[in-house]
């Protein structure tokens, strides 16, 4: 495994930065999108990203995001590389984007969910509104193709539950 230089910390700092497209509460580094960032010369930087899932519309965005913020820093050549293997999974969120999406109003996803092991049975999803685990899925779609829609039994809020991928 390559270490970042200095240079490639700060650069990766930068891009992860960038607050995602549809869920603009967390950076691309909290989603656990940005895989990493490799500078290959006098001010030319790799950036590499990946999609939540394949076909996400969202990755011409943040790549479109990426490379306004790294030439409002001075770099002139940005390449921004989608990279689908290994996939992306909601194990990748940081535990400060997890604490962020709760703070938002939506429910994180349980940990573990992409482990490609055993899946832990977990019946319910906590209420991040009341903290209630009394809750019922409304539809298996939200906003976005990762997240479901729930309602609260206990007080009645709806809110968006980040799926487990």
């Amino acid at each position: 495994m390559t270490t970042e230089t200095p240079l490639e910390a700060e650069l990766h700092r930068l891009a992860g930065s960038v607050p995602d497209p549809e869920l603009p509460v967390l950076t691309l580094d909290e989603l656990g999108v940005l895989r990493g960032v490799q500078a290959d010369g006098p001010d030319k930087v790799t950036v590499r990203l990946t999609p939540t899932y394949t076909g996400c519309p969202a990755i011409e965005s943040m790549s479109a995001d990426i490379e306004r913020v790294l030439h409002e820093h001075g770099v002139t050549e940005v390449s921004v590389v989608t990279v689908l293997a290994p996939a992306w999974s909601t194990d990748d969120i940081s535990d400060e984007g997890r604490r962020k999406l709760a703070e938002f109003g939506i429910a994180p996803p349980r940990p573990g969910g992409g482990s490609g092991g055993p899946v832990p049975l977990t019946l319910s999803v906590r209420c991040p509104h009341c903290g209630s685990t009394d809750t019922e899925l409304l539809s298996r779609f939200s906003s976005t193709a990762c997240k479901a829609l729930r309602r609260c039994v206990a007080c009645r809020e709806p809110f968006d539950h980040f799926k487990e991928l």
